[in-house]
């Protein structure tokens, strides 16, 4: 049993408590609020004190792709899996470091390391895995400076990403990462930036194909998150069902007003957008569609938060390195939300109790602090309500705890 003595609790939905304790009992929160309605405690662990103590964060968009330091081609998927995952390893000590004790990994090899962590040979968040992105054939996901032959051949071992034309193959793709045990499943509903050809703003998949993709994963209460850059997209995905859009980079009143009424999420991913323009050595191709993207991605982020849109935070982060890009920088994305008008209570909302809706009927009960919640909570050196930077700044993060066992601290 621990016990959290804090001078602030944030719970994730709901005002914060001065003056708090948090208490958890194995893997659940048994107490968190006032000091006076806490019960007395003999714990095994001692108590801790801190000036904040909140949630553990959920990055909703990550990747596990094990690539170079300082590599941003695709042609690192050429590298063996093992090689890959090696690296990866950091990655998810990375986040605990950072704080993130749940991950959506919309592509890479979250399936593959998911179980290492369930059964605790490795440390690391909790993985909801979509296994490899479904893509059309010269779509996002198929990787252009590559023979479409060998994109296809890995692709059957495996591999990130998985091409997919018509409706046959579309419901049968589903179908071989339902059997890997995909928690999510994660569409290119439109062209994208790091790829080489295709536009962002193009639709990739027909509607009739989309509905299948839906169609097929909610037979097995499955939700499917959509990669989508323009509004045609972005507009037959909500048609489609997908519960979460990925980016959204131009959408409109009409885009945000179909989202609220399909009850649909955003996932902005404003950290990789930053990041890839900061950074050197990323292709010219991709800085070209970067900064296009970029004029408007913050201001239509802005307005679906004044429109009412559900957004959940997700950084796109996958480099195994320490540079841009890189595991350990998730927190960043809670600044970058607050630039675009939320408030730093929104942002953590965003980053906390809004994270488990984005896996629809697979939703762990988590992002909270509250009795029968996972115990999954950090402590912060400061306030990150009167500063959120803090929350980017893994050395201000004193303690994390994943599954009431303390990870870090």
């Amino acid at each position: 049993m621990q016990r959290i003595e804090a001078d602030q609790l944030i719970p994730g939905r709901g005002e914060p408590v001065r003056d708090a304790v948090l208490i958890m009992d194995g893997p659940r929160v048994t107490y968190a609020g006032p000091r006076d309605g806490a019960p007395s405690t003999e714990t095994t662990a001692g108590t801790v004190r801190a000036r904040t103590v909140m949630p553990g964060l959920w990055d909703c968009h990550t990747h596990l792709l094990g690539s170079r330091p300082g590599a941003f081609s695709y042609t690192g998927l050429a590298e063996h899996p093992a090689t890959r995952a090696a690296r990866s390893t950091r990655s998810l000590r990375k986040a605990l470091d950072a704080g993130v004790t749940s991950i959506r990994e919309l592509g890479g090899l979250g399936l593959y390391m998911a179980p290492v962590v369930d059964e605790g040979l490795l440390d690391g968040p909790a993985i909801y895995a979509a296994g490899s992105v479904l893509s059309t054939t010269g779509g996002h996901g198929d990787i252009h400076d590559f023979p479409v032959e060998w994109v296809r051949d890995t692709a059957r071992m495996g591999a990130d990403f998985r091409l997919a034309d018509g409706e046959a193959e579309c419901a049968k793709v589903v179908r071989e990462q339902l059997r890997r045990n995909a928690r999510i499943i994660k569409v290119c509903a439109s062209g994208g930036v790091m790829s080489v050809i295709d536009d962002p703003i193009h639709q990739q998949f027909t509607n009739r194909e989309l509905r299948t993709i839906v169609e097929v994963a909610g037979l097995a209460e499955r939700s499917v998150a959509a990669h989508c850059h323009g509004k045609p997209g972005i507009m037959a995905a909500l048609e489609a069902g997908v519960l979460t859009i990925e980016h959204g980079s131009y959408l409109d009143d009409e885009a945000c007003t179909a989202m609220k009424e399909a009850g649909a999420i955003l996932v902005p991913t404003l950290t990789v957008i930053q990041e890839v323009l900061e950074s050197d050595g990323v292709e010219p191709y991709a800085i070209a569609k970067m900064q296009t993207v970029s004029r408007i991605h913050r201001e239509n982020v802005a307005r679906a938060h004044e429109a009412g849109v559900t957004i959940a935070m997700g950084s796109d982060l996958g480099g195994a390195g320490d540079g841009p890009l890189s595991w350990g920088r998730n927190g960043r994305e809670i600044v970058l939300l607050t630039e675009i008008g939320m408030t730093p209570l929104q942002a953590i909302e965003a980053a906390t109790a809004n994270g488990p809706a984005t896996l629809g009927r697979q939703a762990p009960r988590s992002g909270r602090l509250e009795e029968g919640f996972d115990a999954d909570a950090l402590i912060v050196d400061g306030d990150p309500l009167a500063d959120p930077s803090l929350l980017a700044d893994p050395s201000r993060i004193a303690g994390v705890w994943r599954a009431g066992v303390r990870v870090k601290g």
